[in-house]
């Protein structure tokens, strides 16, 4: 299931910071900037509702984490998550397998950072898109959720991540302003 929320000014800061488990919180004023903490705070948040929605649990979820920092949800092994946000909207991907979810906001990208991590195909795919920030936005995104679901980060060769992509796959929902991209494994 993916849960997007675009109402990231929608509601009191304050509020939210007493509604959330003190580790979210914690966390979330470890952010300096206001427009930070709102994006932290709506991630969990849409999350506490994604679970009450499709798991009927209530209450303020604590995060463990595995040996490669993937957060996992304490006493529920069995439910995979993954959280995103973006400076206009923040994204939520739960299921019962391994899941990754990217959220970025699509707009003006770099030609020079669209080299150093994007494959000679990629760009290729960039160059000819009537909209090659969408198509730039939605390779990343694809990249950032399959790092996200594996935790693998090829070594550092971002421009080549893409190459073990049959064995997964991407979902995509593009809105004017953002894109949003969840990986999962292929089930065989």
């Amino acid at each position: 299931m993916i849960y997007i929320d675009d109402h990231i000014d929608d509601f009191d800061l304050r509020e939210a910071l007493a509604a959330v488990s003190p580790q979210r919180r914690d966390y979330a004023l470890r952010y300096r900037q206001e427009r930070d903490q709102r994006l932290c705070l709506a991630a969990y948040r849409l999350l506490q509702r994604a679970l009450m929605q499709e798991y009927g649990i209530d209450g303020m979820p604590v995060f463990a984490y595995d040996d490669k920092g993937k957060p996992l949800l304490q006493g529920h092994p069995d439910i995979h998550f993954s959280l995103s946000h973006c400076h206009e909207a923040v994204a939520v991907a739960l299921s019962d397998h391994p899941v990754g979810i990217d959220i970025e906001t699509t707009g003006h990208y770099s030609v020079e950072v669209a080299r150093r991590v994007m494959n000679d195909d990629e760009m290729r795919e960039i160059v000819a898109s009537v909209q090659p920030e969408v198509a730039f936005t939605r390779l990343w995104t694809m990249k950032e959720s399959l790092y996200k679901l594996t935790g693998d980060d090829h070594d550092g060769d971002i421009a080549q991540m893409l190459d073990k992509a049959p064995r997964y796959r991407f979902a995509t929902t593009v809105h004017p302003s953002y894109l949003c991209t969840v990986c999962s494994p292929r089930q065989s």
